[in-house]
C-alpha cells in the first residue's frame, strides 16, 4: 500500500465502525484526509481492533512520523549533567519515555484535532494506547489524583515508553498546594522511569497551556525538582521539551544558572 491507500483504508475503516459517522464525506485533499483521520482517531472509544487495522496504521503512523523527522537522544547534548533542552515535537523524540500531561479520565483527549499533547501522543501513538489506559483505569476503578503517574508502552512512537501524569489545574495564581503536586507530578515520572529503566526521559512542559499554570513557576519547579533528583545521584538523562519559543527561553535561563 502508499501511503495514500493507507490512509484512505484508516478513515473507511473507522467510519464504518460507528453508524453515526457513515455520512461523513471523505475530502480529496490530502491535507483535509489527515486532518479526518486524526479527528476520528481522536473519537474512537477505547477498544480493541483487528489485526489487519493494526497493521495498517501502525505502517501509516510509523512512516508519518519519520516523515517529521526523528530526534534521538544521542545527538543532543547536556545543558547541565544529566540535563537536556530540546525544542520540538515531542512526538518524533526517540528515548526512554516521554512524559503526557494527561487529565483525569487518562485515556487521551477526544476533541477532535485538539492542540494538547494529550491529543498528539494518542494520535500519533495509535489506537493501541487509548486502550491500555482504559485497562488502567478500569483496574484502578478511579480517576488519576493530580500528582500521580502511570507507565504504558509507547507502540508507535519513538520513543519506548510514556509516562501518563495529571498536572493540577490552576485558576488565578498557584496556591501552595497546586505548587506541591506539580513537584509531585515530576517525582512520579521520575519514580516510574527508574523502576521501569528506562535510561532518559522527555518532560513536556506540565500543567502549562490548558492546565493555566504560569510557565515561569512551572518551570522553577520542574528544574528544581529534576536536579534535585540528579544531585541524589540519579543516573536517569532527563530531557526538558519544550515547543514554544518562551518556554525555550525560561529554560535556558534557568538551566544557565546554579544547579539546585
Amino acid at each position: 500500500m502508499t501511503q495514500t491507500e493507507r490512509r484512505l483504508y484508516l478513515i473507511k475503516a473507522l467510519i464504518a465502525e460507528n453508524p453515526l459517522l457513515r455520512d461523513i464525506p471523505i475530502p480529496q485533499s490530502p491535507c483535509e484526509q489527515k486532518r479526518l483521520l486524526r479527528s476520528l482517531f481522536n473519537v474512537r472509544p477505547p477498544a480493541p481492533a483487528d489485526d489487519a487495522f493494526v497493521r495498517v496504521q501502525d505502517e501509516y503512523l510509523q512512516y508519518e512520523t519519520e516523515l517529521k523527522g526523528i530526534t534521538d537522544i544521542s545527538s543532543l547534548s547536556p545543558l547541565r549533567d544529566g540535563i537536556y533542552l530540546r525544542q520540538g515535537d515531542i512526538t518524533a523524540l526517540r528515548c526512554g519515555a516521554i512524559v503526557n500531561a494527561a487529565n483525569s479520565g487518562m485515556t487521551g483527549c477526544y476533541v477532535p484535532c485538539h492542540s494538547c499533547i494529550d491529543n498528539a501522543i494518542h494520535t500519533f501513538a495509535g489506537v493501541q494506547l487509548r486502550l491500555a489506559c482504559a485497562g488502567i483505569m478500569e483496574k484502578q476503578g478511579h480517576e488519576e489524583p493530580a500528582g500521580s503517574a502511570k507507565i504504558t508502552p509507547a507502540f508507535n512512537l519513538p520513543c519506548g515508553h510514556v509516562i501518563h501524569t495529571v498536572g493540577p489545574i490552576i485558576n488565578g495564581q498557584p496556591t501552595a498546594d497546586d505548587e506541591r503536586l506539580l513537584a509531585s507530578c515530576y517525582r512520579s515520572c521520575l519514580s516510574l522511569a527508574e523502576e521501569n529503566n528506562v535510561g532518559s526521559i522527555a518532560f513536556c512542559c506540565i500543567s502549562t497551556g490548558e492546565f493555566h499554570f504560569p510557565n515561569e513557576r512551572a518551570a522553577e519547579i520542574a528544574v528544581d525538582t529534576v536536579s534535585s533528583r540528579i544531585k541524589r545521584g540519579s543516573s536517569l538523562k532527563v530531557i526538558f521539551n519544550v515547543f514554544k519559543d518562551r518556554d525555550l527561553d525560561i529554560y535556558r535561563r534557568l538551566l544557565a544558572g546554579p544547579a539546585g
